[in-house]
This record gives structure tokens, C-alpha cells and sequence, in this order.
């Protein structure tokens, strides 16, 4: 008996095994399923004599209760296989003979999500949970903004809210690449990192044989080397000396100031406690506190401007409700208070909290000689290749490396 249905063929036969007869004579019974000519068998717990069973008609002979009792429960059977292909194809999974199969003996449940957008919610909903203890908070926004991108790519492309697992592949990656440049407006590395993102979900769905084949086989991963922007000396001294008229903005400041002296980043600085402040053997004071990106520790002697400014908030309301070491707003306000400051200063660079990370790495602390693999212990880097992208752009740090060379050549 064979059905026809969308582009799948599926036959169902069912046969018994002479060669494997029982200790009563009797031989098994199989039911063989064939999907797109790919087959697989089942033992449907029944056995029968072998003259008493009809090859041609696929069932036992005779009139007897028993008999008519075994012809039903193949038929049952049969229907069972029929049910499972016909919902497959409704959920639009992609079906094979082991699928049926599988469902059918109880070793996969017809109803498990076997689609890209339910599995990459579920992946998103374990990392949310696990906040604070494998994850940070701003690690999960990140995945819920690359599923977001993924749902309008699907809805933009497809037409569709969903699509199965099996469905991924390189052409579907490489349009999701193109969709998040052209539509979204994403730059080469950004879209980099929501095609990452989709990967870990890929090799989830690999990893539990949702996916035979990995889509992003033969594309690269290659990050383009971006322009690192910070202040220069002048350009920070102006910000420090600046007076302001308004309290948010010397506020503000003071927070900038602070970052560009330790390198912390928007939501370190937040973060920032009286617990994450020690003092060494000498009593200086060092900040110890694992990054909230990566829980890479940090490392940072505080020089004694940066000491004062911590010690100017001490009371502040704000910090003693929260707990922490500086009344900082919320990045949105940072930011909009740090644009208002760069106008009065005449900065024409984007004046943001990332940039104050920058300009701690480059102007003050490698210009000044701290070496490459101590900036990366104060940053939280995990490696100095990351610290390095801060060095090549240092003029400051090339005029200073060809002082020998002047000295010999004159």
C-alpha cells in the first residue's frame, strides 16, 4: 500500500521472517517502512505460522477469532504509521522511515519541537535562567536580540514564523549574513556575532541528530579590524578641568573620568562595590571584581585621582541605597549626559562609556609604559591579542619605540 503525500512517498509492507523462526514454529512478523525509498523495520510483537500467512494480501488466512484478532491489530498498525507520516508533514518536519519509526516504538515524541525558532527559545530561556551564575545579563539580551533578527529574517525571506531544523543550510546562512547587512543595517561584525550565536544553536541541533548536515560548512568566520576611537590627553584633561553648571553633568564626568582611569566598562562600573575595593600589603588600593561580559577577573591599581572620586560620592544618596561605590544612571542617560558634555567641551568624537574603556587602555595606560600584559590583566582581557588592536593605534607608543632607532641613525 503506498500514499502520496506533498513531495513524500511513503509505502508500508508487512512481512514475515522465515529465516527466523520461533521454538513454537512460528515466524515473526515485520512491518517495513519505506519513506523517499529509505526503509525501516519494525517488529510488531506478533508471530504466525508460515502457512498461514498470505504475502500477497500482507495478512494471516482463515476465518477464526484469532486470525481476524491479528489482522486487525496489523491494520492498527498500519493506520498508526499513516497518522504519524500525516502529522509530520502538517508540523512541515522533515520526515523519514527512522522518524516513524522512532515515534511509533515510543523512542521520539511526535510532538517534540524539532524547528530553529522553538529550539533557539528554549536555548535563550536556560541561558536567562542561569543569569548570574554561567551567564551575564547582557549575554542574554545578546541572544534575545539575534532570535529577534532571526524571526524577522524568516518572516522578511520565508514568509513564515518558524522553520525546521533540517531546513538550515548554507544558502539559508548566507541569506540570514545578507539580510542582516542590507536590512538591518548590521556592519560586518556585528552580523558576525548573531551568525555565531545561530551557530551554537546548530550545534545544539547537531549535537541531539536534529541536523545530519552542518550549514555553516565552508563559511569563515573573519572578523574586519575596526577603527578604535578614544580622547587624546588633551581632549581627557579638557573633560577633567571642564566646570559644569549643571549637577548631572559633573556627575557624569566624574563616572567617565573614573572609567578612563580604571577601564571598566558601563556595566562594571555600575556594578562596582565597596566589597570589590582592597587594600594590598602596602595599602594600595586595588580593584578585584570578575567582569560582567565574561567573569574574566580584573585587576586594577587605583591611582590616587581615581581614589578621590570615589571618595567624593561616598554619601551619595544613590550609593548608599544600592550599595555601591558610584551613582551611575542608566546607559541611556549616561550616554545622552555624555553627548551634552562633549558639546561644551568641543569634542567632536562619540563621547560614550565604551570610549573611556579606549582611551584607559591607550592613552593612559599604555602610553605611559604599561606593558601589554598587564593592561589585558587590568581590562579583563582574556588574552593579550585582545589588548593588542589598542597598541597598534598608538602614536604615542610608535614614536616612543623609535627613540633607538633616532639614537642610531641619527
Amino acid at each position: 500500500m503506498n500514499e502520496k503525500l506533498s513531495s513524500n512517498s511513503l509505502s508500508v509492507l508487512f512481512f514475515i521472517k522465515k529465516a527466523k523462526l520461533l521454538k513454537n514454529g512460528e515466524a515473526p512478523i515485520c512491518m517495513r517502512i519505506t519513506v523517499n525509498s529509505h526503509r525501516s523495520e519494525v517488529m510488531i510483537k506478533r508471530s504466525i505460522l508460515p502457512a498461514k500467512w498470505n504475502q500477497v494480501k500482507e495478512c494471516a488466512t482463515g476465518n477464526d477469532h484469532s486470525t481476524r484478532e491479528l489482522n486487525h491489530y496489523i491494520e492498527v498498525y498500519r493506520t498508526k504509521v499513516y497518522k504519524i507520516f500525516r502529522q509530520l508533514e502538517m508540523d512541515n518536519r522533515t520526515i523519514t522511515a527512522r522518524t516513524i519509526a522512532d515515534i511509533l516504538i515510543g523512542k521520539e515524541d511526535a510532538a517534540q519541537p524539532k524547528t530553529l525558532i522553538e529550539l533557539y527559545a528554549e536555548h535563550n530561556s536556560q541561558v536567562h535562567a542561569l543569569v548570574g551564575v554561567d551567564f551575564a545579563e547582557v549575554t542574554a539580551k545578546k541572544f534575545d536580540t539575534s532570535l529577534l533578527r532571526l524571526t524577522e529574517y524568516l518572516s522578511y525571506k520565508y514568509r513564515v514564523k518558524d522553520i525546521p531544523l533540517a531546513k538550515v543550510d548554507g544558502l539559508f546562512v548566507r541569506g540570514f549574513d545578507l539580510f542582516l547587512k542590507t536590512q538591518c543595517g548590521c556592519h560586518h561584525n556585528s552580523a558576525l556575532k548573531h551568525l555565531k550565536n545561530l551557530k551554537k544553536i546548530i550545534r545544539i541541533a547537531m549535537s541531539n541528530d536534529w541536523v545530519k548536515k552542518d550549514p555553516f560548512f565552508g563559511i569563515q568566520f573573519k572578523e574586519q579590524e575596526t577603527h578604535v576611537e578614544f580622547l587624546s590627553k588633551e581632549e581627557l584633561n579638557t573633560i577633567i578641568n571642564m566646570e559644569f553648571k549643571i549637577p548631572q553633568h559633573s556627575q557624569v564626568r566624574d563616572i567617565f573620568v573614573f572609567c578612563c582611569f580604571t577601564g571598566l566598562s558601563f556595566a562594571d562600573v555600575k556594578g562596582l562595590k565597596p566589597e570589590h575595593v582592597m587594600a594590598d600589603n602596602e595599602g594600595e588600593l586595588w580593584i578585584r571584581k570578575p567582569r560582567e561580559k565574561t567573569g574574566v577577573m580584573c585587576n586594577i591599581p587605583l591611582i590616587p585621582a581615581a581614589v578621590k572620586l570615589m571618595d567624593s560620592y561616598k554619601e551619595h544618596p544613590i550609593c548608599e541605597a544600592r550599595g555601591v561605590v558610584l551613582p551611575v544612571f542608566s546607559n541611556i542617560c549616561m550616554n545622552d549626559y555624555l553627548r551634552d558634555i562633549a558639546k561644551l567641551c568641543g569634542i567632536t568624537k562619540p563621547l560614550t562609556c565604551h570610549i573611556a574603556r579606549h582611551t584607559a587602555a591607550a592613552v593612559v595606560f599604555l602610553a605611559n609604559k604599561v606593558s601589554l600584559e598587564n593592561v589585558a590583566k587590568i581590562l579583563g582581557h582574556k588574552s593579550t591579542k585582545m589588548t593588542q588592536r589598542y597598541a597598534k593605534v598608538l602614536d604615542s607608543s610608535i614614536k616612543r619605540d623609535m627613540e633607538n632607532v633616532r639614537a642610531m641613525f641619527g
